[in-house]
């Protein structure tokens, strides 16, 4: 027998060579409509997120906070925001949707060239130089959003929908309903049973899997510990969900990944025409990129922060060892903006998040929980949570930090 140890070693090390060595993520996989409710950013407000593939930091520009800082450990990741923010900069509305909107665009070296790597930090630049052709191809195959590691496992998906499920027809129809009552009844009669054999389960149970997803297994044992059907199950539940209880119209998630490339009516907020030219006119400027862990980034930072967006980041410091989780939450309330309420969310693979509240911080001369200084909104983050058009996660958190 192995070890559960030896599992998850090998797991940890699977994990890490993933995303230390590729592009992970081509688009966001957190829904920024339900942040920016929760968030109430004012001009007053300075954000730190996570930067991930840098949607969701344009998306909250589009409200005028004073700043925004992406911070992510992986390079890869902020090159491709700083090629979204060359983009605005260099690019008009067609260009730039071609490039980020269908995931391709023509005469792609020489606009790279002639256009767009003047306004890239050597790091982007250099990470471009070499994988521009990314955005070379000219059939769904070769988007963009098919490229990265999670880009991969949808192109995966996308074949077998094609050439193995045969679903290809009810996935389009459903993308084209009309109403809620139209794509269920799609769902159950064409696409659930063709989809969900047996294969299907057993793979996106895999821890390999789930690390092309950026789902690390400590992640997956938080969702097994929480969910009656596991992680295959909660995954076959949330996409039930998606497609048979919320619109899909404007589910730019699912249609990127399920056909390689948004549509005008369908897209984030940063590729809308009204956006683009706001984003533009200086909006843009107000975002900086960090390659750095988010407890350097807040202990190198000397400007207070009064909005931290966490993603799942709590799930990854869950098992690395509580000293990791207090030492980040040290610097989170260091670095709190004393002068209005602080607000920080963060999201997660499980139910519930007690560690988070275990967490241990030094205030003066005294020790605190890290639960014992958050008020939380539980109500708000229930409701937004439902409306989640990702629906990936099983339970979403906004709290104030009282300090």
């Amino acid at each position: 027998m192995v070890s559960m140890q030896l599992l998850n070693k090998v797991s940890g090390k699977w994990f890490n060579f993933v995303h230390q060595n590729n592009l992970v993520y081509n688009t966001c996989w957190e829904d920024p409509r339900l942040d920016r409710q929760a968030l109430r950013l004012t001009p007053d407000d300075t954000v730190m997120v996570i930067t991930s593939a840098g949607c969701n930091a344009l998306d909250y520009l589009l409200d005028e906070p004073r700043r925004v800082h992406a911070v992510d450990m992986n390079p890869r990741q902020n090159a491709l925001l700083e090629l979204k923010m060359a983009g605005i900069r260099a690019l008009d509305y067609e260009s730039f949707f071609r490039m980020f909107g269908n995931g391709r665009l023509q005469d792609f070296r020489g606009i790279y060239e002639g256009g767009l790597r003047r306004y890239l930090p050597l790091m982007a630049r250099e990470y471009w130089d070499r994988y521009i052709q990314f955005f070379g191809g000219q059939g769904w195959r070769q988007t963009f959003y098919y490229r990265g590691t999670a880009g991969t496992f949808a192109r995966l998906i996308k074949f077998y929908i094609d050439r193995v499920a045969k679903v290809s027809g009810g996935v389009e129809a459903l993308l084209d309903a009309e109403d809620v009552a139209e794509q269920r009844r799609i769902y159950n009669e064409e696409v659930r049973a063709a989809f969900w054999k047996r294969p299907i389960k057993w793979m996106v149970g895999r821890d390999t899997t789930l690390s092309f997803l950026g789902v690390p297994r400590e992640q997956r044992r938080q969702v097994e510990r929480d969910y009656e059907g596991g992680i295959a199950g909660f995954i076959e539940d949330s996409i039930e969900s998606v497609f048979c209880q919320l619109p899909i119209s404007d589910n730019y998630f699912w249609r990127v990944y399920l056909t390689g490339e948004y549509t005008p009516q369908c897209c984030p907020e940063y590729l809308k025409p009204h956006n683009f030219a706001r984003l533009k006119a200086g909006l843009v400027d107000r975002l900086t990129t960090h390659t750095l862990s988010v407890q350097h980034f807040l202990e190198s930072h000397d400007q207070p922060i009064s909005r931290f967006v966490l993603l799942d980041h709590m799930d990854w410091l869950s098992t690395a060892g509580n000293d990791l989780l207090d030492q980040e939450w040290q610097a989170i309330v260091n670095r709190a903006d004393a002068n209005q309420k602080t607000r920080i969310l963060w999201r997660s693979g499980g139910l519930r998040t007690e560690f988070v509240d275990r967490a241990k911080v030094r205030i003066g001369s005294s020790t605190r929980t890290v639960g014992s200084l958050l008020q939380y909104h539980r109500e708000l983050a229930d409701d937004l949570h439902t409306r989640d058009r990702v629906h990936t996660y099983g339970s979403f958190h906004v709290a104030d930090l009282q300090v």
